[in-house]
């Protein structure tokens, strides 16, 4: 069932929040991640005005 849901979501372009804080955890531990609401923000964001996002 996971394995579905995280290819539906990769299909519709949903971010995915886990992997967004493992991604913080390995790659920049001393920053502080982002809130759910405020990566929900950030990914709509970067989507609708083409700002891209990617830190790495």
């Amino acid at each position: 069932m996971a394995r579905a849901l995280t290819i539906v979501r990769t299909i519709i372009g949903a971010p995915d929040y886990a992997r967004y804080l493992a991604h913080q955890r390995a790659k920049h531990p001393d920053a502080t991640p982002l809130s759910r609401e405020e990566f929900a923000r950030e990914r709509e964001r970067a989507r609708y005005e083409g700002t891209g996002g990617r830190c790495c």
